[in-house]
Formats: C-alpha cells, sequence, structure tokens
C-alpha cells in the first residue's frame, strides 16, 4: 500500500513554472508582470498546494490583495487540484521568513507575530513604504509648500529643523515623512516611527532595564521621523526623554520631521519647552484639497487602479467629477470612495451610475435618510408619473397606478431603512407581503424593461439628490 501511494506521487505531473510566467505575462501584461510577479519564485510543490517566495512582505501583500485570483486560476490550469498558495519572505539580508497561507478562498491566515521590521528583537523598526515617495506625490496649492519643504531637507538635511507639518487626517502627511526617508534611506541612518510606538519602546525599554540602549538608538540616528506626535499627549516621563533626545539631535545636526494633526501651540498636555522647540523650525500646514487637487488625485487613483485591474475597471468622466465636487474633507475619503465605487463595479460586473453612485456614497455625501422619507418618495413618483397621491394610495389597482404605487414602494425599500411593516404602514396599511411582492416585481422588471430601469435610476436621482429639498 505504502509502495503504491509513493509510486502515485511519482507519477504526479510537475509544473512547469517557465510555462505559466509566459501565461501570467500575458495576462497581466509586461509591465505588471516585470514589477510584481516576476518576484515570484517556485520554492516547492506539493500534492495540492504550492510554496513561492517573494523578497519583501510588501511585494506579497500586494501581489495577494491585487493578482491572487488570477495568479491561483492560471496555475489551476496546470493543477487541477489545488487549494492553495503559500508565500515565504525570504529577506536575504538578515534571513527573515514569513508565511502567508492563502487557500482557495483567498483568505490570509495569521502571519508569524514573530517576524517584524525590529531586527535582533530589538529597536529596528521601520515602516516606509517603497510605494509612497515624492513622485506619486500629487500636489496642488493646498499641499505645495509642505512638499517642496520636504524636498528641501531630502536634500540639504537640517536646513529646516525641525521641520513640522500639521494638517488633518487623511491629508498626505505620512505620505511625505515617508517619502523623505525614502529619499535619505541610502546615505543616512534613518528612523521613521509613530509617537505611539516611540511609548511604547520607551516603556519596554524601562521594564527591561534596557534604557542605556534605547537612549543610544535614538540619539544616534540621522534622521529623525516622528508621526502623530500629538498621541505624546500626557506622558510625562517619556515626554522628559523626547526632549533630551530633541535636544540630543539638534546638536549633532540631525534631522528631525514630525507630523501632527495640529499646529504646536495647540497640542495639547504637551510640555511648553516641547511645544517651543517644534515651533522654532519651520511649521507647515497642509490645508484641505481644492476641487482642482481633488479632481488630479481622482484622475491618478482611476489610471492606477486600471493598470492593477488591466483595464476591467471603467469609471467616467462624469463620476469622476462628481466625486471631486462633493466629497471635500479629506484625500483619504476621497480615496475611499472611490474604492467603493471599484468594488460596486466588480461585484455586480458593470460600471455604476450615477444614481447607484449616489446610494453607494450615501454615508459620505451626507445624504442621511432624515433627507429621504417616504413621504417625498411618494410625492416625487406621484409627479413623475403625473397621478396624484390619493391614487396611489387608494386601492384601486388599475394599471396606471398599480406600476407607480410599485416603484414607490421599491424605492423605500431601496432608499430607507424602514422595515416592511412600516413600509406598508405608509402606503395605507398595506401587509408586509404587498410590499415584497412590489419590490420583487420591479427587481424582475428592471432586468426585461430598459425604459422602466432608466425612469427608477432618474427618480433616485431627484430623491437622493435634491439639494433644494423640494418635492
Amino acid at each position: 500500500m505504502k509502495n503504491n501511494l509513493q509510486n502515485n506521487k511519482s507519477l504526479e505531473k510537475k509544473i512547469d513554472w517557465q510555462n505559466i510566467n509566459i501565461d501570467l505575462r500575458e495576462k497581466f501584461g509586461s509591465d505588471i508582470f516585470e514589477s510584481w510577479i516576476k518576484k515570484i519564485e517556485l520554492v516547492e510543490e506539493f500534492h495540492n498546494y504550492i510554496l513561492f517566495s517573494v523578497p519583501t512582505r510588501f511585494i506579497r501583500d500586494w501581489i495577494v490583495s491585487r493578482y491572487l485570483d488570477q495568479i491561483l486560476q492560471t496555475i489551476k490550469e496546470y493543477k487541477k487540484n489545488l487549494v492553495r498558495i503559500e508565500f515565504i519572505i525570504k529577506n536575504n539580508n538578515d534571513g527573515e521568513i514569513s508565511k502567508a497561507n492563502l487557500t482557495k478562498q483567498n483568505s490570509v491566515e495569521k502571519i508569524n507575530d514573530n517576524v517584524s521590521f525590529i531586527k535582533d528583537s530589538y529597536l529596528q523598526y521601520n515602516r516606509i513604504d517603497p510605494n509612497k515617495n515624492f513622485d506619486n506625490f500629487i500636489i496642488g496649492e493646498s499641499n505645495k509648500l509642505a512638499f517642496e519643504a520636504s524636498k528641501k531637507v531630502s536634500h540639504d538635511i537640517a536646513h529646516y529643523n525641525p521641520l513640522y507639518l500639521y494638517s488633518g487626517v487623511g491629508m498626505g502627511k505620512t505620505h511625505l515623512l515617508n517619502a523623505i526617508g525614502l529619499e535619505l534611506k541610502e546615505k543616512y541612518k534613518i528612523m521613521f516611527i509613530s509617537a505611539e510606538r516611540f511609548m511604547y519602546q520607551f516603556v519596554k525599554s524601562i521594564k527591561s532595564n534596557e534604557m542605556v540602549k534605547f537612549k543610544d538608538y535614538f540619539r544616534n540616528t540621522d534622521v529623525l521621523l516622528i508621526d502623530d506626535i500629538q498621541f505624546m499627549n500626557g506622558k510625562e516621563a517619556m515626554q522628559e526623554e523626547f526632549f533630551h533626545t530633541f535636544n540630543a539631535l539638534l546638536d549633532k545636526n540631525s534631522q528631525i520631521i514630525i507630523s501632527a494633526d495640529r499646529p504646536p501651540n495647540k497640542l495639547t498636555r504637551i510640555q511648553e519647552r516641547i511645544k517651543s522647540r517644534f515651533s522654532g523650525g519651520l511649521v507647515v500646514d497642509i490645508q484641505n484639497p481644492d476641487y482642482e487637487l481633488r479632481y488630479k488625485i481622482i484622475k491618478s487613483k482611476t489610471e492606477e487602479l486600471k493598470l492593477s485591474y488591466l483595464n476591467q475597471i471603467s469609471i467616467s468622466e462624469e463620476i469622476q467629477k462628481f466625486i471631486s465636487t462633493e466629497i471635500k474633507t479629506s484625500i483619504r475619503e476621497l480615496v475611499g470612495a472611490l474604492n467603493r465605487i471599484v468594488s460596486f463595479t466588480r461585484i455586480y460586473n458593470k460600471a455604476p451610475s450615477l444614481s447607484e453612485v449616489k446610494i453607494v456614497l450615501k454615508d459620505l455625501l451626507n445624504l442621511t435618510e432624515n433627507k429621504v422619507d417616504i413621504d417625498t418618495i411618494q410625492t416625487l413618483v406621484c409627479r413623475f408619473y403625473k397621478i396624484s397621491k390619493n391614487e396611489m394610495l387608494s386601492p384601486r389597482r388599475s394599471r396606471y397606478l398599480v406600476r407607480p404605487r410599485q416603484t414607490a414602494i421599491y424605492l423605500a425599500k431601496m432608499l430607507t431603512s424602514k422595515s416592511l411593516p412600516e413600509i406598508g404602514r405608509s402606503f395605507s396599511n398595506r401587509d408586509h407581503t404587498t410590499v415584497i411582492h412590489s419590490v420583487k416585481t420591479i427587481e424582475r422588471l428592471r432586468k426585461e424593461d430598459n425604459e422602466l430601469n432608466i425612469n427608477i435610476d432618474s427618480l433616485k436621482n431627484k430623491i437622493l439628490y435634491n439639494k433644494e429639498n423640494e418635492v
């Protein structure tokens, strides 16, 4: 029996990774293949899974999030019983290895917690992202000064010292700190750390009696980048240590770059002498992006997504302009809105209409339910079909009344969070089964009747985006 199993195993045909690479290049195109897929190396093949290696955790995460489905599908053409792929991360410099098990559902199992950027289990903490650089930072009037100052310290360290960048969330502060680190890491010893992580390492060093090591490490760096300094508030012992580290770095002409969500004088529960040191350098505000910058960002991200999804994503100019006009609070929200639309496109396998985009982005556009009530829906549907509300709510079942009534019920179900009985009560105490029947009827007809589809999209648009709230 054992010999038979061994013989069967030996008869299994091994995959030809070179042929698969040819297929992957054809599927993804040369640009994506050369940038990402080519970095995958076959380590070992097992009965129902394959072990690959990639050089960095970032490359693994990028491949897993964007290309894994298609890689798995391609390999299964050669190996039908494949159920999962495993990646190991091989860092040739220090031999670090990390695994991620990827099942046929493409879920990522827990990654080995012992693998971190802290070499030798101590302070070599570095979270520099190679994808956040100066080249892909999109510039507008609101962030131009911060960008130019960041570029300046990247070529002439200690020219502005410290450089203090502040803005609301999602405006690009961390991107700029990361870009500075990328520019300088080849020539200088870089430390890029969040205030929260700095605090964690400080407490850990006290508990393990390694404060001398902690001080030596931070005071011997050439460039210190600290993100979200406002989280240092109230920690007196840590602020004391940070103050002395700050002074030691200034004395040796090391560059310090700090980001925060407010200017130095507005920081709460931070020592006055620390705030004074921050104010002594160049303080730059990144303001809310104007329309031109928002539109440039949307255009750029849309092109990136088209490349990532092999031109399977299509977002119209009208929708790009709509997002750029309506979402003003932060760049992060802007990109988040675009990601929602991409998800809609992939789930429903179609480009969304403007009215569907307004539904998908309802919370971001402040189109809350108190602006979309059943009475408004009834009024606008009656106006559209040129009937009175009394006729709609009546028990009459004439054809010219049934379809508008069903449409109004369908829209009430889609655009509000009211329960089926509540919707029924709003339509002259109709039973909830009538509501279900109306919704299913309209859903079926929308697949068959293009004119009805257009009418419902038009009504959605009027209901969701009537700025004057006229009914």
